[in-house]
Parts: C-alpha cells; structure tokens; sequence
C-alpha cells in the first residue's frame, strides 16, 4: 500500500513557497489543465544564485520568486528552481543532456546572449555539415533556426525560434541521450501517457505544452547530483499515479508524501537510466 507520509523539509519549502510565490509566476504552469500529467520544474543545483538570476531573469525574461531562500524563475509553462550547492558537473555528458526553449526572434535572444557574455555554442553542438551563421544554425529536419548557449554550472540551453509564437519564451523540449531510444521512448510513453511521434529526424513523444526528445549515446550518467538535478512532472492525482506506477514495478526514492498546510505532494523516483525524477501535485495551484 502507498504509505502517506509528510516529510518536514519538503512542507518548510512549500510553505515558504506559498508565501513568497508571485500569482502570475504560479499562472506559468498553463498546461496544467490540459492533461493528467504535464512539465512543471527544473531543479537545478548551482554554485552562484546571482550569476543564474543574471542568465534565467536578465537576460532570458523569466519571473523571479522565491522559495524560503531558495531563488526560483518562471517561464510559461516550466518553473526553474535554482538550489545552492556544488553541482558535480554539467548536463552533457547526463542523460538529459540539454533543455530546450522556443522564442519567436532568436536572433534577437542570441543578441542579447552574445551581449552578456554568454558562449554561444552552436557550431560545436548542432551535427556535422550544418551551417552556421551568426552563431544560429538552420535545421532542415524541423524547418527551425536554433542556437545553443552554456548558462552558468554548464547548464547547455537550446532556444528554438518559432515564429508567430504569442509567449516571448516557453517551455519547448527535454532531450534525453540514452543508450537506448526505443525503450527509454517507450518508458515515457507508458509512464506518463506521452503520445510516441517524431521531432524532425529524433525519436519523440509529447505531453501538453512540453516535447520529450530521444537521442542514442553511449555511457550517458545520471542527473543526481549534477547542474540539472532532476526534472520534474505535475501529475492530477498523484496518489493513485504512484500507486500504479509502484503496482508496475516501478521503485520510488522517497515515495509519496501530502503536505497538508499546502494541499500539496510529491514523490521522487529514477528512470531506468539514470534521470532523476520529481513528481508534484498542485503546484500550479500555489499562489492562485
């Protein structure tokens, strides 16, 4: 049976969370409603909170909150929350190995990147024989222009342009390198309802407002531990979520657990190769 805990430092944060959390941060989560599970957070694990808020809220427009004394960003449809600490290294070489945003003038977004000192990566990161101009390249598979960037503690970001799009930046991908796609692809298509389908010449599957992205590599390690920590997914009625989850094999590392001064609750679990993995429930609801 599920046990229904209440774990005390989890509760401390949420309430803190609840204090301090700006209505139009907790608005951020707008998929909520459109699926039993969704994208709701990032967690990262950085060594300076200034040089993070300088890169997620100077420089990339997100909403600044706090949670107690942990700093947090929103942008539509995710929530960056920065944890301080000395991550063990960057997302590459993970199996999450960068994230993804959409903005509808990247060349813009690179402008103001390339004005605050950020390195523009692009040219390293996207395959062999694509062109690259003015640190954008185009990708034909998807008829996008994108760019990479490295934020502080080697957090790699690709910005994706979408033109038309009516946010200024959003939630986009999560690319996943593994060592095997079919399966891990499978594994959130069965774990999470995420509908299987193709990004361009990648093996994807969706889940409202957020695209999963599967890319083979070998040796990939998991995310505890490094600047992308976890990731984390809002989930309508997590407790009996968890329970089928846990009736299907799945191990959890801390399993379900209510904060009841919040109406709020969370359990954490890894995937099979390594991603470590937050689920929530109400957290879009927080400040509302």
């Amino acid at each position: 049976m599920m046990r229904q805990t209440v774990l005390p430092s989890v509760s401390a944060a949420l309430v803190a969370l609840l204090a301090a959390w700006p209505s139009s941060a907790a608005a951020q989560l707008a998929a909520a409603g459109q699926g039993p599970v969704v994208y709701g957070h990032h967690h990262l694990v950085v060594s300076d909170i200034a040089a993070h808020r300088r890169f997620w809220i100077d420089t990339l427009g997100g909403a600044p909150a706090k949670l107690g004394t942990l700093e947090t960003v929103a942008f539509h449809n995710v929530i960056v929350l920065l944890r301080q600490g000395t991550p063990s290294g960057g997302t590459k070489g993970t199996t999450v190995n960068h994230i993804g945003f959409s903005v509808p003038d990247l060349a813009a977004v690179v402008a103001r990147l390339e004005a605050a000192g950020y390195p523009l990566v692009t040219a390293a990161e996207v395959p062999a024989g694509q062109t690259v101009k003015d640190d954008i390249a185009f990708i034909a598979a998807t008829q996008q222009h994108i760019a990479f960037v490295m934020a502080p503690d080697e957090v790699k970001v690709e910005i994706v342009e979408t033109k038309g799009q009516a946010q200024p930046i959003t939630l986009h991908h999560i690319h996943f390198y593994t060592s095997n796609v079919d399966e891990t692809k499978a594994w959130y298509v069965k774990t999470f309802g995420a509908a299987p389908g193709m990004r361009g010449a990648f093996q994807a599957a969706d889940l409202p407002g957020v695209n999963l992205t599967f890319s083979p590599a070998e040796g990939a390690t998991g995310t505890r531990g490094r600047s992308l920590d976890h990731i984390g997914f809002e989930v309508k009625g997590l407790e009996a979520f968890c329970r089928t989850l846990e009736a299907a094999g799945v191990k959890f590392d801390r399993p379900y657990a209510q904060v009841p001064a919040l109406g709020i609750a969370v359990a954490f679990l890894t995937d099979p190769w390594g991603t470590y993995i937050e689920l929530t429930e109400g957290l879009d609801k927080v400040g509302r």
